[in-house]
C-alpha cells in the first residue's frame, strides 16, 4: 500500500484517480493540491481526499506517488516547480495525451529528486472538471506507459501495477511510439468531429433542429476544450500532420469512388468500417 499519494491539479482525471485510488484501498492518505482556494475548500469535505494544502509543495512533501493531472502544457512546468520540494525520490507520473517533448523534460527536471514515468490513460468525456469525476472511469480502459531508456525500472514497475490496480489496461509504448498511435485513434477523430461540426455550424446553421442522433454522436466529442485540443495540437504537430496526411487520401479515394459510380468498391468500404466499429465493443 502506498504511504502517500498526491493528487496534483484535480481536474475530471485528477479527481477520479483520487477517488479511484481511496475506493480501492492503494493508499493510506490521498493528497491533493489545487490552484484555486474554492477548489481546495470543496476537496477538504469530500471523503476521498485526506488533505488538501494551500500549498504545492505540503501535498508533495513525504509522498510515495504523485500524478500530475494538468492539461498537457502545464506539466512540464508543474514538474518543474515540485522538484526543489521532494524529499523521499518519489515515482512522478502523469496522464498527459502527448508524450515524447513532455517526458523527456519531466524527466530531466525531476532528476536526483524524484522518478519520472509518464502515463496516458485512454478514458475521459467531453465534459470536464472535478464535479463529473467518477471513481469507475479508468475501468477497462487503455492506459498507455511510457518510459525512456533510461528510466527506472522499480518505478516503472510502480505506476504499471498502480494503473492496473485502477482497472486499466497497461500498455507499454516509447513516447515515440504513443504519440504516433494517439495521432490516429484520439486526436485525429476529434479534429475531424471538430471540423465536420464548424462545417455544418456555416453550411447548415439549422442543424440542430434537423438532426438526428447519428449527428449528436459522430460530434459528441467535438465538446471537448478547445483550448485544451489546442495545445495537444502544439505537442503533437508532426503526427497530427501526418495522420491528417494519411487520412485525406483515404477520404480522396471515397470521393472518386462515388464520383466514378464505383459503388461496389464504395459498399467493400462501408463494410470495413462497420466490420472495424463492431469490434470496438467486443
Amino acid at each position: 500500500m502506498i504511504e502517500k499519494f498526491t493528487v496534483i491539479a484535480p481536474g475530471l482525471l485528477g479527481a477520479s484517480i483520487g477517488m479511484a485510488v481511496h475506493k480501492k484501498g492503494l493508499a493510506k492518505e490521498v493528497h491533493v493540491w489545487a490552484r484555486r482556494p474554492e477548489a481546495r475548500e470543496t476537496l477538504r469535505v469530500q471523503d476521498w481526499c485526506h488533505a488538501a494544502p494551500d500549498s504545492i509543495e505540503d501535498a508533495c512533501r513525504g509522498s510515495s506517488l504523485i500524478t500530475l493531472c494538468a492539461p498537457v502544457e502545464r506539466i512540464i512546468e508543474l514538474a518543474k516547480s515540485i522538484a526543489p520540494a521532494l524529499d523521499s525520490n518519489p515515482v512522478v507520473t502523469d496522464v498527459g495525451s502527448v508524450k515524447s517533448k513532455l517526458s523527456r523534460q519531466c524527466h530531466a527536471a525531476l532528476s536526483g529528486k524524484g522518478r519520472f514515468i509518464g502515463s496516458h490513460p485512454m478514458a475521459g468525456s467531453e465534459k470536464t472538471g472535478m464535479e463529473n469525476a467518477e471513481a469507475s472511469l479508468f475501468q477497462g480502459n487503455v492506459c498507455f506507459v511510457t518510459p525512456l531508456e533510461e528510466s527506472d525500472s522499480a518505478a516503472l514497475e510502480l505506476v504499471s501495477e498502480f494503473w492496473n490496480a485502477l482497472g486499466s489496461q497497461v500498455i507499454q509504448e516509447s513516447p515515440e511510439a504513443h504519440d504516433a498511435i494517439v495521432a490516429n485513434v484520439s486526436h485525429l477523430p476529434h479534429l475531424l468531429a471538430s471540423c465536420l461540426a464548424s462545417y455544418l455550424s456555416r453550411a447548415l446553421p439549422d442543424t440542430g433542429r434537423l438532426c438526428g442522433n447519428g449527428l449528436k454522436d459522430t460530434t459528441r466529442i467535438a465538446s471537448g476544450d478547445p483550448h485544451m485540443w489546442r495545445d495537444i495540437i502544439v505537442q503533437n504537430r508532426p503526427e497530427i500532420i501526418r495522420a491528417i496526411a494519411a487520412f485525406q487520401e483515404e477520404l480522396q479515394t471515397l470521393h472518386s469512388e462515388i464520383s466514378n459510380e464505383d459503388d461496389f468498391t464504395a459498399l467493400k468500404m462501408l463494410a470495413e468500417g462497420k466490420a472495424f466499429r463492431d469490434q470496438l465493443d467486443g
